[in-house]
């Protein structure tokens, strides 16, 4: 159960340092939010939490399946997630001087429902996919029991939603805009190196699995 616990924990904190790095939903969520109004940015923020419910149940269900009947596979996708969160790490912390640029967005995609465009934005998002489809499912135990599959869909989507909800409420503020783009740079250079010390720490849990 201990175990079972840390897991939990660990894959919520990846998934948190993984949704608040900025990328596509972070820009559509902070230019809704200055651009139309607060109360939108958090309907963003749900159609998000949304489509991380449908990213998350595909990994646990057919991924985790699937490995219960190939053990290699398994054993395969640890290291190439890991090996693949090492590079992310690496990107991250490199490119941790630059700016964040926000556009602002064209009148047609301005009319959309706030939900459906964040849901839509959420499933088409590469960077979604590939932490559900490698990162993620690197970080699971073999054998995934029920609760822990419920839990996880529960924080993953909770982690989504709230980080959002937070960037919709605050991106409407001009002083926080520009107090978090001034502190990126540490954000990014921390989280590089937590996520580098955790690929480091995969590769070893698959070596005593291979």
């Amino acid at each position: 159960m201990t175990a079972s616990l840390i897991t939990l924990v660990t894959i919520g904190l990846v998934q948190l340092l993984a949704v608040i790095s900025p990328g596509p939903s972070f820009l559509i969520t902070a230019q809704t939010a200055v651009a139309r109004s607060r109360l939108d940015g958090i309907k963003i923020a749900f159609g998000l939490g949304a489509g991380t419910v449908v990213w998350a149940s595909a990994a646990l269900l057919g991924l985790n399946a699937l490995f219960r009947l190939h053990h290699w596979l398994f054993v395969g996708m640890k290291v190439a997630g890991a090996l693949f969160l090492l590079w992310i790490a690496f990107q991250i912390f490199r490119h941790a001087n630059a700016p964040i640029e926000m556009g602002e967005s064209n009148g047609e995609a301005m009319r959309r429902n706030p939900f459906v465009r964040g849901f839509l934005t959420q499933i088409s998002n590469p960077k979604v996919a590939v932490f559900f489809g490698s990162i993620f499912v690197a970080m699971l135990p073999q054998d995934v029991p029920t609760w822990m599959m419920l839990a996880l869909l529960a924080i993953v989507t909770t982690n989504e939603v709230v980080w959002y909800v937070l960037v919709a409420l605050c991106f409407g503020s001009a002083p926080v805009r520009r107090f978090y783009i001034g502190a990126k740079k540490w954000i990014d250079r921390v989280t590089g190196l937590f996520l580098g010390a955790l690929s480091l720490r995969i590769l070893w849990q698959a070596r005593d699995a291979a």
